[in-house]
């Protein structure tokens, strides 16, 4: 299935301002990983958003020439909702050519082949169902199978304005 879409160039008013207004828009952070050809892969997303819970259901998108088709061919991935304790994996995992799956980072491959890392909030393990290209991007709808982690106690993470922010007790509003 593809979307039809109307390409914009970078520079053209509208696209700027879709931009400036996300700026705006903050979001929580995932790492999705898979297997690919040649072994782990992962990158940072701002787009995980849930779908369904009943059946548990998920929607991300990707974009990129270098990890994201690799993810976007894989049949299964791991989202890892992730909290102010990871952002530094968060940062790895959104920087281009950084080290990922070191052996410095806590990680290993589950028996189904998907790397997990271990110190996530939570992990979702997840069979790609549907892929949509809209644009640039492709959009990813993905059938939750299984989920494993617990609350840390860490403020949730969420980039806004290009930085991450930790939520805290205190920013939540009255009422």
């Amino acid at each position: 299935m593809t979307a039809p879409a109307q390409s914009l160039p970078a520079t053209h008013p509208q696209s700027l301002l879709f931009r400036e207004a996300f700026r705006g828009h903050p979001a929580g952070l995932a790492v999705i990983t898979a297997t690919g050809p040649e072994g782990p892969i992962g990158l940072t997303a701002s787009s995980v958003a849930s779908v369904s819970a009943d059946p548990p259901a998920l929607v991300f998108s990707l974009s990129g020439r270098t990890t994201a088709p690799l993810l976007a061919a894989a049949d299964t991935v791991l989202v890892h909702l992730m909290d102010a304790g990871q952002a530094e994996t968060v940062r790895t995992f959104a920087t281009p050519g950084s080290a990922r799956f070191t052996e410095d980072m806590d990680w290993e491959f589950l028996p189904t082949g998907e790397p997990l890392l271990r110190h996530s909030t939570w992990a979702l393990r997840c069979s790609i169902t549907d892929r949509v290209d809209v644009g640039s991007s492709r959009v990813i709808v993905a059938a939750v199978l299984g989920i494993q982690g617990q609350a840390t106690g860490h403020g949730p993470l969420v980039y806004h304005d290009r930085t991450y922010h930790q939520l805290s007790e205190g920013s939540s509003l009255p009422g």
